[in-house]
């Protein structure tokens, strides 16, 4: 007997902030649609689901900037204070209510992991869930699973006789017993989780030591709350107009005021004023932080400008203060690498040898996703990171990059001095035959940042990834990106049609004169994907912008991109005055989707996706590009 096949006009792969509200808002456009939403873990809440939820974990947001801008989390339902950083059961509350509230949780099903997604001979998506009988027919796919859902392991010499708890920090809800039962641990990596489980040691009296790679990216940026010398909420000057003019980006044009970017960029005078606000932003980091007041706190001081990282910059969101667990000795910072592991002990490269009770390693996440794309190869196709491509796609791809290295420097000659690498640098190896090779694989490739740029996928309109980027304006992100999706699904955006302005700004991308029009949009398409893409690899050295889309200040500047796409507002403001000097938050994008239902014209009954009845003739020469 065949497996049973289950039809889904829309499948959500993911349950988080994106999948959420991908789910929520095609069901709020199509509300006939049957959607189906598939969670790998046991409960909705994507990095706040219930099983990463360990005690003292909070937000790197305080309320009011992490919610959605249709499900306000105010103070009185949800008990976190103005000022007050949100914490992790909260977050994973709210987020359940959300999902309940717009009708979508009911859709969810948990502990089913998607392991194939095979493209379909006829279009569509056909899912193959663990352990389970049978398949899932997607007509649409929504894949939102995002960039910090499956753990990067290193391999460690002697790990197997180690003897003691090892484990990724996203699991430390999981080894919950070491925060009581051990005496001395520690912790490799010094991102923002590895803070957090330094501080979640070190805060409950365990000595910990915190072991930096010499041969990484050294530690990571942390701030207060509060910054400048005007004691400025850290997340609304990142959402404010101006100090975005004051951050180099390729996509900014799309907030209209392209000619105050050239002045702050394109003159020498401009460029002071830009170059003054870094200094000014890094030295008061380093004044309040006062790194050079102990040896220890001396080695967290970052190796880089915060002007090259983007969400590499963490918040200091803890109720003591963090400096002073190093000051007293709770920790001890090392700046080596581990050599290997024996019974109990970690060895260094700088010959120390280090006993300890476990080691946590906040060791960041795979580039790869889980989900296998059938037929093989499809991967590249999908514009995912891959290692399979042709040796005609790989001229293309190099063709384009040169062309977009041009654009940029061009555009930005700041970013022409890039910072001094590690040369002592070595990734992290791993036995997983998954991601040994993931330094060579390509960097993701998404139009907009979500969409694939092949023609036969254009055409098809049934596949998009939502939260593949790293920024802090998660929930507006998201929320922005479902809408989109929506509309491209239903062929009322379209990649084709942006590509006109692409066209005229940038000449150089055009397909030789001889070339049609449809191959020209093609090709415009595929350049404003590389541009967009390969631009972090200039502006985010840093952190992780040379493979996977990784912003702050200009998140604001994309969220305007996709508007303008929309046919919306991206100038949400009354007045100018306070579009360019007052922050953004979520209350900002209230009514975005009845907003961009209410311009279309109307559907007839039943027809939940017109791009059927209207894209025919498209897709007859998409196909032959």
């Amino acid at each position: 007997m065949a497996a049973p096949v289950e039809n889904a006009d829309l499948v959500v792969i993911g349950a988080g902030w994106y999948g959420l509200a991908a789910a929520k808002t095609y069901l709020e456009v199509h509300p006939d649609a049957k959607l189906i939403i598939l969670e790998a873990e046991s409960s909705v809440g994507g990095v706040w689901a219930d099983h990463r939820l360990y005690p003292s974990l909070v937000s790197n947001n305080m309320l009011g900037t992490y919610e959605y801008s249709d499900f306000p989390m105010d103070e009185e339902t949800w008990g976190v204070k103005p000022g007050q950083h949100i914490p992790g059961k909260v977050l994973h509350d709210y987020l359940t209510k959300y999902a309940e509230h717009f009708g979508v949780l009911q859709q969810v099903r948990l502990n089913s992991k998607v392991e194939t997604a095979e493209r379909g001979v006829e279009g569509g998506w056909l899912l193959r869930i663990n352990h389970r009988p049978g398949s899932i027919l997607a007509r649409k796919l929504v894949v939102a699973t995002g960039v910090a859902s499956e753990a990067f392991l290193p391999t460690l010499e002697g790990q197997e006789s180690f003897g003691v708890p090892l484990f990724h920090s996203k699991d430390m809800l999981q080894h919950v017993e070491t925060l009581e039962t051990t005496k001395l641990v520690t912790v490799l990596g010094s991102t923002k989780s590895g803070w957090d489980a330094v501080y979640a040691y070190g805060s409950k009296g365990i000595k910990v030591n915190w072991v930096i790679r010499a041969s990484g990216h050294g530690p990571c940026w942390m701030a207060p709350p509060y910054v400048t010398p005007l004691k400025k909420w850290l997340e609304k000057l990142i959402h404010t107009r101006f100090l975005t003019w004051l951050s180099p980006c390729v996509w900014a044009d799309a907030d209209g005021y392209g000619p105050v970017r050239r002045f702050f960029h394109g003159t020498a005078i401009g460029r002071f004023f830009v170059d003054r606000f870094w200094a000014i932003l890094r030295g008061d980091l380093i004044t309040l932080n006062n790194y050079d007041s102990h040896h220890d706190t001396a080695k967290l001081k970052p190796w880089i400008s915060p002007f090259w990282i983007a969400t590499g910059l963490g918040i200091l969101n803890y109720e003591t203060d963090f400096f002073e667990l190093v000051k007293r000795g709770n920790v001890k910072v090392h700046v080596a690498d581990i050599t290997q592991l024996s019974k109990g002990k970690v060895h260094l490269s700088s010959d120390e040898i280090l006993d300890t009770d476990a080691l946590i390693l906040a060791t960041g996440w795979k580039r790869t996703t889980s989900i296998k794309f059938l037929p093989p190869g499809l991967e590249a196709q999908l514009g995912l990171p891959s290692s399979k491509s042709n040796s005609n796609s790989k001229a293309e791809q190099a063709s384009l990059t040169a062309r977009a290295d041009a654009e940029i420097l061009s555009r930005y000659p700041r970013l022409k001095d890039q910072p001094e690498p590690n040369k002592m640098f070595k990734p992290l190896s791993s036995a997983d035959p998954a991601i040994q090779n993931e330094e060579s694989l390509s960097a993701l490739n998404l139009y907009r940042f979500m969409v694939p740029t092949d023609a036969e996928l254009l055409a098809a309109h049934d596949i998009a990834f939502a939260g593949n980027l790293m920024t802090i304006t998660t929930s507006i992100v998201a929320q922005t990106q479902a809408l989109w999706i929506t509309a491209y699904f239903d062929g009322k955006v379209s990649p084709l049609a942006s590509s006109a302005s692409i066209l005229a700004a940038n000449p150089t991308s055009q397909a030789t004169d001889a070339a049609t029009e449809p191959a020209k949009q093609i090709a415009s398409v595929r350049y404003s994907a590389r541009l967009h893409n390969r631009f972090g690899k200039w502006r985010t050295p840093g952190g992780f912008g040379a493979t996977i889309p990784d912003f702050a200040f200009d998140a604001m500047p994309y969220l305007d991109m996709l508007l303008v796409d929309l046919g919306l507002r991206s100038r949400r403001k009354a007045g100018f005055l306070k579009e360019v000097f007052e922050p953004y938050g979520p209350e900002d994008y209230v009514g975005i989707v009845k907003e961009w239902v209410n311009r279309q014209p109307a559907v007839e009954a039943g027809n939940t996706t017109p791009l059927d009845k209207v894209d025919k003739v498209d897709k007859v020469w998409l196909l032959n590009v």
